[in-house]
């Protein structure tokens, strides 16, 4: 019996990285995952790898900081399923640079997708998981805590991560006891969210002296959005090899 069983699952960002390794980790253990991305080659390949493997998963192209999409994904949703149990606002960028560098372009399009895009999902899914008695799962990254100020150009990264934690535990005050909602906080995972590819620079930057694997990651999501975290709501949890207390 899967921890998921029965279970239908939203994971934005779905198609590679953590939210890829969460898709097929989730499907693995009994869900119906709905896999969200706007590369169509990946999401079908992310769908015909897991159904291959005999589990349940769908792409729906679905680019999260546009409303009309998310407004479209709702109803088919809706159509095709009538609920939902688990949503994991997996979708980021990260955009750096000084301060003399910044645009409000970069500077909108990441609070675009890393901050309204999460308001926009949860907002468009809580009477279906209110209903379900289901489970809000955001990633943010240790970058968001206020205890870990590293590097010098993650202004728009940084802020835009805290304020995911932030709006995060106020949905689990407010949604309480109806749905369970908490923060992942990842540290440095090796994944296409860095155009900089060249790992070995952090090589030294936590205790265990190496980068995530994306299904490390993922093995903590599945807790969370699991009945093992059945009484884990409002947290923070950090999963970075200790890298913020390095």
């Amino acid at each position: 019996m899967g921890k998921l069983d029965g279970k239908i699952a939203i994971i934005t960002g779905g198609t590679s990285g953590i939210g890829g390794a969460s898709a097929s980790l989730f499907a693995g253990e009994g869900a119906t995952v709905i896999i969200l991305g706007r590369n169509v080659d990946q999401g079908l390949e992310k769908e015909k790898e897991i159904t291959h493997a005999g589990g349940k998963a769908e792409y729906v192209q679905c680019d999260v900081s546009n409303m009309d999409d998310i407004l479209r994904l709702k109803d088919h949703v809706v159509e095709r399923y009538q609920r939902l149990d688990i949503l994991f606002n997996n979708a980021g960028i990260l955009i750096t640079g000084s301060l003399e560098e910044l645009t409000d372009e970069e500077w909108d399009r990441t609070y675009d997708v890393n901050v309204k895009a999460v308001m926009h999902m949860c907002k468009a899914f809580m009477e279906l998981l209110i209903a379900s008695k289901g489970v809000v799962l955001n990633n943010a990254s240790i970058n968001g805590l206020h205890s870990f100020i590293k590097g010098k150009k993650s202004y728009m990264y940084a802020t835009s991560k805290a304020a995911v934690i932030q709006f995060s535990k106020y949905l689990a005050k407010n949604y309480a006891p109806d749905v369970r909602v908490n923060v992942l906080c990842p540290g440095i995972t090796v994944t296409n969210l860095f155009t900089n590819r060249d790992f070995s620079r952090f090589a030294d930057s936590n205790l265990l002296g190496r980068m995530a694997d994306p299904v490390e990651i993922a093995n903590v999501a599945l807790f969370l959005v699991s009945d093992d975290a059945s009484f884990v709501t409002g947290s923070v949890i950090v999963a970075d090899a200790g890298e913020s207390i390095k």
